[in-house]
């Protein structure tokens, strides 16, 4: 997936079944880079791209995610896109800013069973449970402008945290509508419910701006902006009912 993952457990005792399921979960995320990755040429996304296959000759997996970017875009109203402006113009398809989130939940999905506290971190982003009557997890966030100090805290029990910004790689998240480089802000990060949802989400804000927040936050998911000139502003998750955009879809 071209990033470090790890997968972390928390409990008095692990029992004999960890060691199973945690290389169960890295197993899965293999499986799907094999099927999903954008930079593996023989990839059946990277052969659907380049019309060498047919989605139906695609594995059932690159259906699924492309149908969860339909729901995406028009969720977000077209913040969020799998099409990648190409620079000689045209585009590519790239369901990036989606299938990690979709692939650490679906890959984590063994260390449920486990009866323990877990989280699996994929470049930075988080997907998270915690047994019940444990302490949440806390999740420090990075500041754009100094790595190496904490901006915000958020406290997950189960869901996701994802950022977007360009602090660890410039320029590669960019406006559907206009092809060029998002720059809005220094740094998005969404937790809520889902990683899938909160990695989609954030990336729908960082392009669209703040005015974007308000459609997360009405779906049940925290915010923290951090503005190009510094400037941070937190949300807490509440019902705003004057947002038009539509329901949150359930992945």
């Amino acid at each position: 997936m071209g990033m470090p993952v790890s997968v972390h457990l928390r409990a008095p005792h692990l029992g004999p079944d960890v060691d199973a399921a945690v290389a169960a979960v890295y197993a899965e995320l293999r499986r799907l880079e094999a099927l999903l990755s954008t930079y593996k040429p023989d990839s059946d996304l990277s052969r659907l791209a380049d019309g060498a296959l047919t989605l139906d000759q695609c594995a059932p997996e690159v259906a699924e995610v492309l149908e969860l970017c339909t729901l995406a875009t028009a969720h977000t109203a077209g913040a969020f896109s799998a099409l990648r402006p190409l620079p000689g113009g045209g585009h590519r398809l790239d369901p990036t800013g989606l299938v990690k989130g979709w692939a650490v939940e679906r890959a984590a999905a063994p260390l449920r069973d486990l009866g323990v506290d877990w989280y699996v971190n994929a470049g930075g982003d988080i997907a998270a449970h915690v047994a019940e009557n444990r302490p949440p997890w806390r999740v420090g966030i990075e500041d754009p402008h100094d790595r190496g100090r904490v901006l915000a805290v958020v406290a997950l029990r189960d869901g996701g945290v994802a950022t977007s910004g360009t602090a660890a790689r410039d320029g590669h998240i960019w406006d559907p509508r206009t092809g060029a480089p998002a720059d809005r802000l220094a740094s998005v990060t969404v937790a809520g419910p889902t990683l899938l949802w909160a990695d989609v989400l954030a990336t729908a804000v960082f392009v669209e701006g703040p005015a974007a927040v308000g459609c997360a936050v009405r779906d049940g998911y925290e915010v923290v902006v951090v503005h190009r000139d510094g400037r941070a502003e937190r949300t807490a998750p509440v019902v705003a009912a004057r947002c038009e955009a539509a329901p949150a879809p359930t992945p």
